[in-house]
């Protein structure tokens, strides 16, 4: 308890939390599209729980990593070499986590271009297992971007609590922001699919790093920024117009 107080009347851990708490809600944009675009794939009265639940079994394995910062680190171990370059467990996940969203950017891309509709059936073991499927792929992709913002946070501070308290704010953000953008996406096609393009450019990002190849990730960020800015003044127009 007098550790814990101690850490609330250090002003570097306040300064440390509002940085991680920044850096985990940008990071959980990424995870935050990719939500998106698989929960409006659902009936509309179960988008919101299986936002809930995704999000929720989200929050208790970061905590559970977290738990375990010692076997986190061990990951970035080399594990495997090829072609005289080594690889991590920390690269195997990261390029696994960029292949699966390049996979399905790409079909969503198609079925779009394609002119199919997504047909929900109206049976409740059909529509069971969709869920299902729902949030196991935002529970499998969020091991992907957690396994990397905590090693990211281990390398800016030292005290568990901190990044606890970060990663808490983070989802709590993220869960607040999920129904406003799932709504946003699926009533503007065109951001839907500029929405695919940041995952290509996001599953891109992840193989190159998982390669050894890192990307600052200003720059992608700066990229979707600028991408988002004239999709907006395009949006603006189009409402100007009607």
């Amino acid at each position: 308890m007098q550790a814990l107080l101690e850490l609330l009347s250090d002003p570097a851990a306040w300064a440390a939390l509002a940085t991680l708490v920044v850096m985990e809600v940008v990071l959980g944009v990424d995870n935050l599209i990719f939500i998106s675009i698989l929960t409006n794939k659902l009936p509309e009265q179960r988008r919101a729980a299986a936002r809930r639940a995704g999000l929720g079994l989200a929050v208790v394995l970061r905590l559970g990593l977290l738990a375990s910062v010692a076997q986190i680190f061990a990951l970035t171990q080399p594990v495997l070499v090829v072609a005289h370059h080594p690889f991590s467990w920390r690269d195997l996940i990261l390029i696994a986590g960029g292949l699966f969203l390049l996979w399905k950017a790409t079909t969503e891309i198609h079925d779009r271009l394609a002119g199919d509709e997504e047909h929900v059936p109206s049976m409740a073991g059909v529509a069971g297992a969709t869920f299902a499927g729902t949030v196991t792929q935002i529970l499998l992709l969020d091991v992907v971007f957690s396994i990397d913002s905590i090693i990211t946070a281990v390398g800016m501070t030292d005290d568990i609590p901190i990044m606890v308290v970060a990663v808490l704010i983070a989802v709590a953000a993220m869960l607040a922001a999920a129904g406003p953008l799932t709504r946003f996406v699926a009533n503007n096609p065109t951001v839907l699919m500029l929405a695919l393009g940041f995952l290509l450019l996001i599953g891109t990002a992840l193989i190159a790093d998982g390669m050894g190849v890192h990307l600052p990730k200003g720059y992608i960020y700066a990229a979707m920024a600028f991408s988002a800015f004239v999709e907006t003044l395009n949006l603006l127009a189009r409402r100007r117009r009607r």
